[in-house]
């Protein structure tokens, strides 16, 4: 196996622009290691088997399955995965290891049965977590990082190289830590925002200072990843893909240490919804998005709030009148995607207390009803008083409000479409 296959490495220039770049962004999805660190996310080994065959259903390029150092149960769960779901058309399987010969050791065996096995590898390289986690100095660092580096390499796998805590790192030395682990043979090297310290326009300006001042990086490939700690890690990820990074790390449903990582499914759709202006593209599988992050989920006991973006389940809901009536007639006038798109299906209208007469009658005619205009009125005036009593109404109350006046009322005929 060669240090780098065809595709791994984006080849940029000075400018900002990548000589032979479509404009592909990877997505290396780790819900299965940083994700699974979040207080109450562990999964046992068949739910990680299912979310990993999911994820290469998902399409994602990479797929970090663990730290097989970590425990024998993750090592198994990396090992299985790699064996499983690594193939050679699936995703590279990836395994985090410390900079020691350890714990990267112990990744390559748990990795090694993929047809593209990754090993990634993190030191940290700001002062704060050089003195006060480390007890290193900057010239060790700057040792361990090619020591570990040229280690993992000799095993033939793809070796990515994070320099933990880049973001509150010091530029010129993140930049010569970043070029030792080039020059060693990492392929991939990530900047990340560990903490959810940065702000897009700063977390931009890093990724682009690596790429104009690490030498040689036009042989490697640029990776940002975000925590939420400040809400901003998916406006950070599209900074840092903007900037020229091509691989961006994220969870599905945002999962992760403290506030979580960026959302896998925000980040896409962000691309996919706003093309103009990024001209940027993945080979996510978008109809997938849904069950990805109900599974997850599921697996993880973490119910996704209501209100979340893509996935949550009142992203493509409607209540208010206004905008049930102008969904109706077109849904461009209030969804920027379609639901399909993301693997969510129909017009989802909520009846509630805001809902205006058209949604009503949508709902009506779905039950198998078939109401003229003065019993449509009669009813909505029925549902709004009901609506004020009860926040959400579902079919059974709609039900409810048909059947007095199908059996009570000689004047409203109501005729079943069946």
């Amino acid at each position: 196996m060669t240090l780098a296959r065809e595709g791994d490495v984006a080849r940029t220039s000075k400018s900002g622009d990548k000589a032979g770049d479509d404009g592909r962004v990877r997505i290396f999805d780790t819900t299965l290691r940083d994700g699974e660190q979040a207080p109450g996310c562990t999964m046992s080994l068949e739910e990680k088997l299912a979310v990993a065959h999911q994820l290469a259903r998902l399409k994602v390029d990479i797929i970090e399955a663990g730290f097989p150092a970590a425990s024998e149960g993750d090592w198994a769960a990396v090992h299985h995965i790699a064996r499983e779901v690594g193939g050679v058309y699936g995703p590279e399987i990836c395994g985090l290891a410390r900079a020691n010969e350890r714990d990267i050791d112990r990744c390559w065996t748990a990795v090694e049965p993929a047809a593209n096995p990754r090993i990634h590898i993190v030191l940290a390289t700001s002062d704060l977590h050089m003195k006060h986690k480390l007890g290193m100095t900057r010239s060790q660092v700057v040792a361990a990082v090619a020591a570990s580096v040229s280690h993992a390499c000799a095993f033939g796998a793809q070796v990515e190289f994070s320099a933990e805590d880049a973001a509150r790192s010091d530029p010129t030395f993140l930049n010569e830590v970043l070029t030792a682990a080039l020059q060693c043979g990492a392929t991939t090297l990530n900047v990340p925002d560990t903490v959810g310290y940065s702000t897009p326009d700063e977390y931009g300006a890093l990724v682009a200072g690596v790429r104009a001042n690490v030498p040689g990086i036009e042989r490697a490939t640029i990776s940002g990843h975000c925590h939420d700690d400040l809400g901003l890690a998916v406006a950070n990820s599209l900074a840092a893909a903007r900037a020229g990074a091509r691989q961006v790390e994220c969870t599905i449903n945002g999962i992760g240490e403290r506030a979580g990582n960026a959302a896998l499914e925000e980040f896409v759709m962000a691309l996919h919804t706003r093309g103009q202006l990024f001209a940027l593209h993945t080979n996510i599988e978008t109809r997938e998005l849904g069950r990805t992050s109900r599974l997850v989920s599921q697996c993880t006991g973490i119910n996704v709030p209501p209100n979340k973006a893509i996935v949550g389940a009142n992203a493509f809901a409607h209540e208010a009148g206004i905008h049930q009536d102008g969904v109706l007639k077109n849904r461009l006038t209030y969804e920027i995607m379609s639901a399909e798109t993301v693997g969510w299906d129909g017009v989802g209208l909520v009846l509630g207390k805001h809902s205006g007469r058209h949604a009503l009658r949508v709902k009506t005619e779905a039950l198998g009803y078939e109401l003229t205009d003065d019993e449509l009125s009669l009813v909505f005036t029925r549902f709004k008083e009901l609506a004020d009593r009860k926040k959400l109404l579902d079919e059974k109350d709609i039900h409810a409000l048909l059947l007095p006046l199908q059996s009570g009322v000689p004047s409203l005929q109501l005729q079943s479409k069946a």
